[in-house]
């Protein structure tokens, strides 16, 4: 086990070494749209790969933290950090209202209520004036960061995403690997037993969907900062069931899963765009290989081949 965790952390080492060198060798603003929906995808995962319940509305949280983070940035000349706090706590609140009437059914009729939330969002945006309309709200200004570094330069900004991506997933980890996290696992695996052991399952899937939205929040307020743009894309339901994507591929329940899922998306809309055939086609058949090679995404693949290997080891050991 401790081999395991050892390797883990190596793994994780590896990695941020790898995003601190990247600018070096891709363009930043490719990189930064790619931490954004990562940490996106992440907070979805949480959802519904720590907890069963699948959204269709997950869109709301994001592409409304945007304009909150436009707004407040742009009108109320808010300092970058204080239009992402904004904005998380915006995510967070609706959330709350969201969540509150959601988790009282389960399965389809969870999502489809999610779904129609979503929606009831996006025509608010759609009709609010503040939001520009279908134009949305453009030439938002990135700004200094605590009033001392000018996010203005490509790579201070990449620097900064990299920081708010690292920290979300630090407090997706956290939550994970929690006795909270474990109650989640619970529910998830028989909600049914957890409710006999006297735990209060509809607050557990509550507080799990306010702190998914949070996180959706945080990635999609930083995303307005970055393209300085909030359009109403982020609020379609097709963006949720883009999110949805990313997870499935990249491997549901898993750390790394959502990030991969969110890079071979992304990748594949930024150098296929000028593809004869449709991004979506494409994307879509990739789905399908996936769904029939790989069950478990990707990294879940991977994640499961390792965790055999263990197995045997500790068997053969034994």
């Amino acid at each position: 086990m401790a081999s395991s965790i050892n390797w883990a952390w190596l793994l994780v080492a590896v990695g941020l070494a790898v995003l601190i060198a990247a600018p070096a060798l891709v363009y930043p603003i490719f990189l930064m749209k790619l931490l954004c929906f990562g940490l996106f995808a992440a907070a979805f995962n949480l959802l519904i790969g720590y907890v069963g319940l699948l959204s269709f509305g997950h869109a709301a949280f994001f592409g409304g933290a945007a304009y909150i983070a436009a707004y407040s940035a742009k009108v109320w000349g808010f300092t970058p950090e204080l239009a992402i706090i904004a904005s998380t706590a915006f995510a967070a609140v609706l959330g709350c209202l969201i969540g509150a009437i959601a988790i009282r059914r389960q399965g389809i009729y969870f999502a489809m209520i999610t779904l129609s939330c979503g929606q009831l969002v996006y025509f608010v945006f759609v009709q609010s004036p503040f939001t520009g309309g279908e134009d949305g709200i453009q030439s938002v200004p990135r700004g200094a960061l605590f009033g001392l570094i000018d996010l203005n330069p490509a790579i201070n900004m990449y620097y900064f995403v990299l920081a708010v991506f690292v920290a979300g997933m630090f407090a997706i980890w956290r939550i994970v690997h929690s006795p909270f996290g474990a109650i989640l696992k619970s529910i998830r695996e028989n909600e049914t037993r957890a409710i006999s052991l006297g735990y209060r399952t509809e607050r557990y899937k509550l507080g799990a969907f306010v702190l998914s939205a949070s996180i959706a929040g945080l990635a999609g307020g930083t995303k307005a900062i970055v393209f300085q743009l909030a359009t109403l894309t982020d609020v379609t339901w097709q963006a949720s069931g883009e999110v949805i994507l990313m997870t499935l591929l990249g491997g549901l329940g898993t750390m790394i899963g959502p990030i991969v899922g969110a890079g071979i998306v992304l990748s594949l809309e930024n150098f296929l765009a000028a593809s004869v055939i449709p991004i979506t086609v494409i994307t879509g058949s990739i789905f399908v290989l996936c769904v029939i090679l790989f069950r478990k995404g990707i990294a879940g693949e991977i994640t499961g081949f390792f965790e055999r290997k263990q197995s045997v080891e500790l068997r053969s050991n034994s």
